[in-house]
């Protein structure tokens, strides 16, 4: 195996969901900034990006956020936590951001992308699938999760992706109620603490000849 391949296999084989962080180790910032950057980075289906990423760095409001995260202790020893928001609805604005973009970006004028818009809208917001466009946001934003999580593993942070907490009341305490953005799901980054028991633990996973299937 080349260098690259042996690196990405150890850190996948590294990380874990740590249960518990040393409160007292933090994040250097330059390595803060690229898993920034591995969010911004992150794919999405028509590159619409329907997310947001709210960094909680207010101590106090990561207490208050504690009890409804079923009191996990991540939430408020975790040397940065993210909650990562999806959009609640796409409408034309969305469409018209994201053909504003690409246009300058790729130095295109705009009715270049007039197809491009119109099959957006085709489906995200004509079709059936503006019938379930939460979920569909939520899957983008589990691409983004994904992409922060191995992006985490490859410099060496611990992370721990969060699935237990109720929305409604994340909302209400961030003041997302009413607005464009909901809160989907949480990730504690930072260091694993050195009485955590999960951190040796076998990795448990069915073998690649189950899993994967060629036709």
């Amino acid at each position: 195996m080349t260098p690259a391949v042996e690196s990405l296999q150890a850190a996948l084989q590294w990380r874990y969901a740590t249960k518990q962080f040393d409160a007292t180790a933090r994040i250097a910032p330059d390595l803060w900034a690229a898993l920034e950057q591995s969010l911004v980075l992150s794919p999405s289906s028509y590159g619409l990006q329907p997310w947001k990423f709210l960094l909680i760095e207010d101590e106090e409001l990561r207490q208050q956020l504690r009890p409804h995260a079923w009191n996990q202790s991540q939430i408020t020893d975790a040397s940065h936590l993210v909650v990562f928001l999806a959009r609640r609805r796409i409408d034309s604005d969305d469409l018209e951001r994201l053909i504003t973009a690409t246009a300058s970006a790729r130095s295109l004028a705009p009715e270049k992308l007039e197809f491009y818009r119109d099959m957006m809208r085709k489906d995200l917001i004509d079709g059936p699938r503006s019938e379930q466009i939460e979920r569909w946001a939520s899957n983008q934003v589990y691409i983004a999760l994904g992409t922060f999580l191995t992006a985490a593993a490859l410099l060496a942070v611990d992370t721990c992706p969060i699935e237990g907490f109720s929305p409604a009341e994340f909302d209400r305490l961030l003041e997302l109620e009413g607005g464009p953005y909901r809160s989907c799901v949480v990730c504690a980054a930072g260091y694993r603490a050195a009485g955590d028991p999960y951190a040796a633990l076998a990795k448990v996973r069915y073998p690649a000849a189950e899993l994967i299937e060629r036709r």
